[in-house]
């Protein structure tokens, strides 16, 4: 079991500085990158799918160089055509390797993918190496606790806490997220830091939440990206990340890194103790091969015939095998240990 990185953004997953995020997790992914996009956080919006559509655009654009496979999984409200349960609808989930969530509603997405099919996969994925981005609403959703941020900002509800998908509970740590953490649209009239609640509405949501928890604020443009294979956490984009407890923050810039102990002491779970149903993590770890994926034997033998020749540093030959390589609808990725092949889109 290898688990895959996490990051979480405050905001800007379309900017530059999302994209450099995006890179830098899609530059360990050694297999050919397959991404899944979930329209859960945004299932109630009638234009969900071009929501999370521009992500896609986005990252197919930032990342071609790595020439990847984008799905949009509709996994939009449970007990509809469009389900978080339906198999069929979340089979792009079993062959992922970066999977993401961001805009929308935070309490929406945590009704609609509680106790569903959709989560355990997701996290199953996770344990066998899929990188994670959240972002936005997601980035919320999936802590111990959330804020309700348009319930609180839009419709004047008291302010009050709402249990997350605590991703973070499978590990024994309890994480709470705040996106927008250095919001200013407000200017000088209103404050709208805080994922736009403001610091005086923040301190009460703080003081609601367990003494155990600890708050990760994600400046904008700023992500932290969580590696539980070697423990550490790094800052990464234009600004920092506050480590906040009992409503004191420690604060991190971007470029630094810090161990895994300074949110908690951790442990890695066995998958079939963690909450993961014995069904999803069956069909996360036994998903039949994507023959459409698979090279066709003259591919796979002319690439063969091509490292023979570099191997002979007859670098004409080479550059004519990758030539008819290219022409049967392949790319030859060439790297320190070999080459691979991946499909053009």
């Amino acid at each position: 079991m290898t688990l895959g990185q996490i990051a979480f953004l405050g905001s800007g997953e379309t900017s530059l500085a999302g994209g450099r995020i995006f890179e830098s997790l899609a530059k360990n992914i050694r297999e050919p990158l397959r991404i899944a996009l979930l329209e859960t956080p945004a299932g109630f919006e009638l234009n969900s799918a071009q929501v999370v559509g521009r992500v896609g655009d986005f990252m197919k654009t930032r990342l071609q160089n790595y020439k990847p496979v984008v799905d949009v999984i509709p996994a939009r409200k449970k007990g509809t055509a469009f389900s978080p349960d339906d198999a069929e609808i979340l089979k792009p989930l079993l062959y992922a390797n970066m999977i993401f969530m961001g805009p929308g509603s935070p309490t929406y997405a945590i009704r609609q993918l509680k106790n569903t099919l959709a989560w355990d996969l997701i996290r199953a994925r996770h344990r066998l190496g899929a990188s994670l981005i959240f972002a936005s609403a997601a980035t919320i959703s999936v802590g111990a606790h959330a804020l309700p941020v348009y319930e609180i900002y839009k419709v004047g509800e008291d302010v009050h806490a709402v249990d997350g998908l605590n991703f973070f509970a499978d590990f024994d740590l309890h994480l709470s997220f705040v996106p927008h953490w250095n919001n200013a649209e407000g200017g000088a009239d209103l404050d709208t830091s805080r994922c736009f609640i403001g610091m005086e509405r923040f301190v009460q949501w703080c003081n609601l939440l367990p003494s155990e928890n600890t708050i990760l604020g994600l400046d904008e443009h700023t992500a932290l990206i969580i590696d539980l294979e070697k423990g550490m956490c790094e800052v990464s984009g234009v600004s920092t990340v506050s480590i906040v407890r009992a409503c004191d923050s420690e604060v991190h810039p971007a470029g630094s890194t810090f161990g895994m102990d300074k949110l908690g002491a951790f442990k890695i779970p066995d998958p079939l103790e963690s909450g993961i149903s014995a069904a999803a993590w069956e069909m996360a770890l036994h998903a039949p091969p994507l023959t459409d994926d698979q090279p066709p034997e003259a591919v796979t033998r002319l690439a063969e015939e091509r490292l023979t020749a570099r191997a002979a540093k007859n670098w004409a030959e080479s550059d004519r095998l990758r030539e008819e390589i290219t022409a049967l609808g392949w790319t030859i990725q060439d790297g320190k240990d070999g080459y691979r092949l991946v499909k053009n889109q």
